[in-house]
Formats: structure tokens, sequence, C-alpha cells
């Protein structure tokens, strides 16, 4: 692949012919490796979501970016809102490329468009820095989405700019992440992931791990990026790792 633009914003640019995990060679590979150090590949043979859930795209049908964060907010709290910035940066540059659609963020981790999944998002924190990982559904055909609930650029009729996609979400995200740095609990990382986040206003059901479940409607996010859960006259905030699954309903 030939990615100028991404050449330019990233502090160093790896691209690889295939790689099992692009979070996991990252990590593997970060000893001195700069802050918005980027590994990429369009062939992942064993990727990882959350909760270790796998995720496997055909050759050629996918984008697998994992980028290196070393410039961290300092607070504890804000890094909580990591994976969310990382999905605002996906969301702006996918909307920026289909504009005749609905991009928005399913929190805490997915990039819907229409409604349907085109990016999932992974942060990975190591003793000295964090790895998000991301996978973007590039040119995968309708007959290759994994389950109904997904699409790509090619099942939407497009083709991906994959350096400028690449390009604009690093460059987004770099800028979240410094504007975490100066301003923890900034309100305008607040409002702009709010704004991005199609699962505020939607009734919701609430997977936990322990078997249970919380019904009731998605009100809003509060400081710490935890969603809030309006149900049986209370407000109930559950963070992205109290949670299996949220689905509306």
């Amino acid at each position: 692949m030939d990615l100028p633009r991404t050449a330019a914003v990233a502090a160093r640019l790896d691209v690889v012919d295939q790689s099992p995990s692009t979070n996991a060679q990252l990590r593997a590979s970060a000893d001195g490796a700069p802050h918005l150090t980027v590994l990429l590949t369009d062939h992942q043979t064993a990727g990882r979501g959350r909760l270790d859930r796998t995720w496997v795209t055909p050759p050629g049908s996918a984008l697998a970016i994992s980028v290196l964060l070393r410039e961290l907010p300092a607070a504890p709290a804000s890094r909580g809102w990591i994976p969310l910035v990382a999905g605002l940066a996906m969301a702006d540059a996918v909307a920026a490329q289909l504009p005749e659609h609905e991009v928005g963020v399913k929190w805490p981790n997915d990039v819907l468009v229409d409604g349907r999944k085109i990016c999932g998002i992974l942060a990975e924190a190591t003793p000295d820095a964090v790895i998000v990982g991301s996978g973007v559904n590039t040119a995968m055909t309708t007959a290759q989405l994994p389950v109904e609930t997904a699409t790509s650029f090619a099942a939407l009729g497009a083709v991906a700019d994959a350096d400028r996609l690449v390009a604009d979400y690093v460059t987004g995200l770099d800028a979240w992440i410094a504007a975490l740095a100066a301003e923890p609990a900034s309100a305008r990382v607040h409002d702009a992931v709010a704004a991005r986040c199609l699962t505020i206003g939607q009734q919701v059901r609430v997977e936990l791990p322990a078997g249970g479940e919380l019904r009731g409607v998605a009100t809003r996010l509060d400081a710490d990026g935890r969603l809030v859960v309006e149900a049986d006259g209370a407000e109930h905030p559950v963070s992205a790792g109290d949670v299996v699954h949220v689905r509306p309903i």
C-alpha cells in the first residue's frame, strides 16, 4: 500500500503484508517506538476484539490499524476516554468519505454506518503506553460480511481511500488525546464524543458479566465516559469493563 498522507502524520509507519494481530505485534516491538507509531495491514489472521472476541477477515477486505500512544493524560480517569475518542476520530474519518450516510459511535467501541458496524476499537494498556487497535471493513463484499449487522465501504457502493482514512484517523486521534492531556475531564471532549454517540437516547439492554441485565434508557455519558442508563427511576453508570453487550431494544 502506498500511504504518503499517513506517513506524513505518523511518527513511524510500518505496513506489513499480514499480521496475526497488529496490537500484539506492535506491543512486541514497542520498546523505543515513539508516540504515534502506526502498524497497519490489510490481512490480519488472528485479531482480537473486546473480551477476547476474534476478528478475522479475508485478505484485502479490511484494514487493521494499531497506534502507539505515549503522550497520555496524567489523570487516570481521563484515560477511560481513550477508546471513546478513538471511536470519535474514526467516525469522523469514515464520515468524511461517506457524507450521505449517518456515521456514529455505538458505546463503547464500535463505529456504525446507517446502524451497521463498519469498525471496532480495542485499546490495550502497556506499562508505559496505550495501543489502540481498530479494524475497518473496506473492500469486504456483502457476502463476506460476518453478520447481518455489519457493513463496509464496498457494501455501501463506495471505494475507501485507505491513505486518507488512516491519515484522518491518526490526526484526529492525536488531537483528541492531546485535548485529554491538556484538559482532564474536558467539556469539549465530552461534548464531541456525546454528539457522535448513537447509543444516547436509546432504550437499551445491558448484558452484565455475571449473567444479569439492565434495561432502561441510555441518557448520557458521565464525566468518566461511563454510559448512564436510567432504569426504575434511578441512574446506573456502567463502564466498558462492566458490560458484555449493550444492545438497543
